[in-house]
């Protein structure tokens, strides 16, 4: 499935959504009750994989990664949705588990490797950028890969930036002005409207889309 034609949509209990970037491909798979997503990001040249979030139903993650060779899992935080099939993938495949040190205490397995904002985590010959986004959880991160030539920014955003709004911060103003603040200053000023966006749960979006947004959610409040 080309980049033309990816949507992003992926259902629980279905195929995962493919889409082949230049020499990288991500696979974007729905599952649990939840509706969350997991994302597997190969490295077309070495085989060489990353998964973003075991959140649940390791066999269909185990599925999705195939003869991939995983040496990676970022949690994008520490919300028990998000990492409930770390174990059984991690024993699975010997991947090394990273996340940020505020969350690090909330997953289930021990965190190999801690990373904060500006940190780098690679897959194959690819550098994801490691944006730290406050609000959500202390220790909530985002994974920005800067795709060559025109292919644009691509942003997994865990629970941070949704389709029509940052994530929940349990009516907290505090938690919701640093998340907003965080996602202003660090995603919207820095990167392009074409920026996509891969979201923890339910469908993608871009920059672009949201922008216009911005008043309208620090208005509200949520």
């Amino acid at each position: 499935m080309s980049a033309d034609t990816y949507t992003g949509e992926a259902t629980v209990g279905g195929p995962a959504a493919v889409r082949e970037l230049p020499g990288l491909v991500v696979s974007k798979l729905a599952v649990g009750e939840m509706d969350n997503n997991a994302y597997l990001l190969r490295d077309v040249d070495s085989n060489e994989a990353l998964l973003i979030d075991a959140a649940t139903d390791a066999e269909a993650l185990l599925r999705m990664i195939g003869d991939a060779d995983l040496r990676t899992v970022v949690t994008s935080h520490g919300h028990w949705d998000h990492h409930r099939a770390l174990p059984d993938v991690v024993a699975a495949t010997g991947a090394v588990t990273v996340a940020h040190p505020a969350d690090a205490a909330d997953l289930p397995v021990p965190v190999e490797r801690t990373v904060q904002h500006g940190d780098t985590v690679r897959v194959g010959r690819h550098s994801l950028e490691v944006i730290h986004l406050r609000g959500h959880t202390p220790g909530s991160i985002a994974l920005l890969w800067r795709g060559p030539g025109d292919t644009g920014p691509h942003l997994f955003t865990g629970d941070c930036l949704f389709p029509g709004g940052v994530g929940n911060t349990q009516k907290d103003p505090q938690r919701f002005t640093s998340l907003l603040d965080d996602v202003e200053q660090r995603v919207f000023a820095p990167l392009p409207d074409e920026t996509w966006v891969y979201p923890g749960h339910g469908k993608d979006t871009t920059l672009g889309t949201e922008r216009p947004h911005l008043s309208e959610w620090r208005s509200r409040g949520w």
